[in-house]
């Protein structure tokens, strides 16, 4: 009597883990479609939501009040259409605003980035105390812009200010009155900025340099390119998107000028007897909580808001092309 024994092949196990478990598939079902879809925008929801309540919400109802006869003491507000640009397009003082911010802003941006390019070409060669050294640069960024302002403003002084005394030993016996005219006090608003912000931009300017391969400076030095010659070749061209960024914050930051001038004029609104260092932001202030026309004041804050986007477009292409952007 035989029996035939029949063998049947079972299918391969997986293989077990290092812990000794089989691999198993996750199940395919709705909730694990959903937390692969929608746990990332809900992870990134809270900055949406904080935007659209305290950054979207506020500049739509601005463009709605701007259309609006809105006054802040209270009163019922009335829709005037595009009268309060129309207005604000003829007003003398809004235009004395416009060319004072424009001015600061460029006495005070292009010196305080070309200094900070300088600064961090020096900072990012080999220097005792380095680390000393670049904290020391961010010192005016972590003081106070109203200690800043006081400083300042008794350096320069018309009686007994330091800078006065510095051109009296120069053989000026004149002294300036820094406050009473626009070269002068424009000049004293840009050093303060330019005080402030020159450090800040300079460690940004060195960490964009730091990650500039050291094998292209090696290179250019044995091909025979001289420091100069390496930063304008090399360094220049590498850091233009950290140039960009610093040139858009800094256009930004200039055309919305505010505590340096408000706190050099003594917390004056009106920017000196004849407006000779009143900015757009100090306008918008005087208009919407000393005249209390709330309307008038949203309508120029627009026109601030155009104004920084037309600027920060010809920086823009101003700086692609010193880049070398094609």
């Amino acid at each position: 009597m035989s029996v035939n024994l029949h063998t049947q092949r079972a299918d391969p196990a997986p293989p077990p883990s290092r812990t000794g478990r089989r691999h198993t598939r996750p199940p395919n079902s709705f909730w694990s479609r959903l937390d692969l879809k929608a746990t990332p925008y809900f992870l990134i929801s809270p900055y949406f939501l904080l935007f659209a309540v305290f950054g979207l919400f506020p500049l739509v109802f601005t463009l709605w009040v701007s259309m609006q006869d809105y006054g802040l003491a209270g009163g019922e507000a009335s829709f005037t259409g595009l009268d309060n640009y129309t207005k604000l397009l003829a007003d003398g003082d809004f235009w004395n605003a416009v060319v004072n911010t424009v001015g600061i802003f460029v006495l005070a941006t292009v010196p305080q980035l070309v200094l900070a390019l300088l600064l961090a070409n020096a900072l990012n060669k080999r220097l005792r105390g380095r680390l000393f050294v670049r904290l020391g640069v961010l010192l005016p960024l972590v003081t106070s812009v109203v200690a800043v302002a006081i400083v300042f403003t008794q350096l320069y002084g018309r009686d007994f200010g330091l800078f006065n005394w510095l051109l009296d030993l120069l053989g000026v016996d004149k002294h300036i009155d820094w406050q009473s005219a626009k070269w002068s006090s424009w000049t004293a608003i840009a050093t303060m900025v330019d005080w402030r912000w020159t450090g800040y931009n300079a460690i940004i300017y060195l960490a964009g340099m730091q990650t500039i391969p050291r094998e292209l400076y090696e290179a250019a030095s044995i091909d025979g390119a001289s420091p100069r010659r390496q930063f304008w070749s090399i360094t220049l061209p590498m850091i233009r998107p950290t140039i960009m960024f610093t040139v858009f914050v800094s256009t930004i930051g200039g055309l919305t000028l505010f505590a340096e001038p408000v706190m050099f004029g003594s917390n004056r609104m009106d920017g000196g007897t004849t407006g000779q260092f009143q900015t757009i932001a100090m306008y918008i202030v005087e208009q919407g909580f000393r005249n209390f026309d709330y309307g008038y004041a949203a309508a120029a804050a627009w026109l601030l808001f155009v104004l920084i986007l037309l600027g920060v477009a010809i920086n823009y292409t101003f700086v692609r092309r010193i880049g070398g952007a094609r």
